[in-house]
């Protein structure tokens, strides 16, 4: 049986019933989304990897308890946890958190790589760049929706549950994030012409 055909539910099941490569495949297929949405918001490789692996540990006793009940979505639920956990870390530190990007960890390796030309390529990266930049721009409360939106692939109901706000301030504050970073990327293209 290919763990990569299943779907995260069957491999739910098969963790559950005993077969720890449920596990290990769901970690294998999420890994690089949930990691990337706690460093964006940690700022710090080695608390970012703290609070991934508090969050599997924290799925493990959930699921051994019986007590995970999202059929079919597994990846926001599991955001949601890691999400959780950086706030009480923050809570605990008594500062709010700041999302950032340091030059060592490409966001968009998640985006994955294709074939491509050094031309293209180089575009590309440099995009990447500039919209890093940005995005770091933005106000806080605009990149943790932007970020919960993106990596953790939630809900604008999950990110107004988790955010305690209703989900129109969700919705508004994602369309304040994409008009601001079209309105800065226009300007960045007129400042490049002129």
């Amino acid at each position: 049986m290919d763990l990569k055909l299943q779907s995260d539910q069957d491999l739910i099941h098969l963790y559950i019933s005993g077969d720890e490569g449920g596990l290990v495949e769901l970690i294998r297929r999420y890994q690089t989304k949930i990691y990337t949405s706690i460093y964006l918001l940690v700022k710090d490789e080695y608390l970012a990897e703290d609070i991934f692996q508090d969050t599997f540990i924290k799925v493990i006793n959930t699921l051994k308890a019986g007590k995970y009940n999202e059929e079919g979505k597994f990846l926001p639920w599991v955001t949601r946890i890691a999400h959780n956990l950086v706030i009480d870390h923050f809570r605990r530190e008594k500062r709010a958190p700041m999302v950032s990007n340091g030059d060592d960890f490409d966001i968009f390796e998640v985006l994955g790589n294709y074939d491509e030309s050094m031309e293209d390529r180089m575009v590309r990266e440099q995009t990447h760049k500039d919209l890093k930049t940005l995005i770091q721009l933005l106000p806080a409360e605009q990149k943790e929706v932007l970020i919960m939106r993106h990596f953790g692939d939630m809900s604008f109901k999950e990110i107004a549950d988790i955010t305690d706000v209703s989900i129109n301030t969700a919705l508004g504050r994602m369309r304040y994030a994409l008009n601001n970073l079209r309105k800065m990327m226009q300007a960045k293209e007129m400042s490049i012409k002129n």
